[in-house]
């Protein structure tokens, strides 16, 4: 993309993504993920499903519970993070009725004033790739972020990256995945770097050209919290880019683990809980908040 067609920079989703970070004090990103099997006891009050476990719901029944669910943690939330993220896959797993309840779910964090980063790991070729990027980052859902998967090679995410640039939205590439198989492919080494190296690289090298005069770009990273020192290296391998850090909290990872991933001044890094927010939302959601002031650069957010 030339700099003629470029995007402004002030509407650019770092931009946005910068403002609001500030604007709360706090790089915290909420997940949203609502399961069946774990939602909170006092959605399935209604007689309309009582008695019936929610595993066996019909989608119909279950999809309206959680869209309410995700309304209640939003409501709770946006006054003190920036961005939340839904887990597609929950929603897709009840069809339309589902997908619906997730239309709803992105308008109603927009209409809160978060951003949204629409968590669905998406990746292909060629136009595939095409039609993902323009229905999640300039289509009807109208997501602010979205999650691509890489491993089809750097052709597969650069209609993503496109999109993404020209309609002030970014991506974040899976480098260094937070679960303990990742290591299985993502480690293995080829001319001298492992395969998370090159993607790094490539990830770079694309957030380096979106970035249009600011300190990073449309194209960010997602490594884990569970993997400190590598998040730290990555960190300095990835200067343009912008790092989601899964696997805080529940799979393990602590406030000390993710202090690498941030720069200087307490940005460049959205540290996600994706816990299930059935009980005490708040007091859990403040938790996590004093906790990154405390032991990352986040802290100087507050400043």
């Amino acid at each position: 993309m030339t700099s003629s067609d470029s995007p402004s920079s002030s509407h650019s989703f770092s931009a946005r993504l910068t403002a609001a970070i500030h604007a709360k004090g706090t790089p915290a990103c909420i997940g949203l993920d609502p399961k069946a099997a774990a939602l909170p006891p006092g959605l399935l009050a209604d007689e309309a499903v009582t008695g019936q476990p929610p595993a066996k719901m019909p989608p119909e029944k279950l999809a309206p519970i959680y869209s309410r669910f995700c309304r209640e943690v939003i409501d709770v939330v946006a006054p003190l993070v920036p961005i939340v993220k839904p887990q597609l896959a929950y929603f897709e797993a009840l069809g339309p009725h589902g997908m619906n309840a997730l239309a709803e779910t992105i308008a109603y964090a927009h209409e809160k004033g978060l951003l949204v980063l629409a968590d669905g790991k998406r990746g292909d070729i060629g136009s595939t790739a095409e039609a993902y990027a323009e229905g999640w980052l300039a289509g009807p859902w109208a997501a602010d972020a979205l999650t691509v998967n890489p491993y089809l090679g750097l052709d597969s995410i650069a209609p993503f990256v496109s999109r993404a640039s020209a309609h002030d939205a970014g991506i974040f590439v899976l480098v260094k995945t937070s679960n303990p198989g990742g290591k299985d492919f993502q480690d293995l080494k080829t001319n001298g770097s492992t395969v998370y190296d090159h993607v790094a690289k490539g990830v770079e090298a694309a957030a380096a050209e979106t970035a249009n005069g600011q300190r990073y770009g449309a194209v960010g990273a997602v490594v884990g919290a569970t993997w400190p020192a590598q998040l730290e290296s990555l960190r300095q391998a990835m200067p343009h880019a912008w790092i989601l850090i899964p696997g805080f909290g529940h799979q393990g990872g602590t406030a000390a683990d993710v202090g690498g991933g941030f720069d200087e001044e307490g940005l460049g890094a959205l540290v996600v809980s994706a816990r299930q927010w059935q009980t005490a939302v708040e007091r859990a959601c403040q938790q996590m908040i004093d906790q990154l002031a405390v032991e990352t650069p986040a802290g100087r957010l507050r400043r």
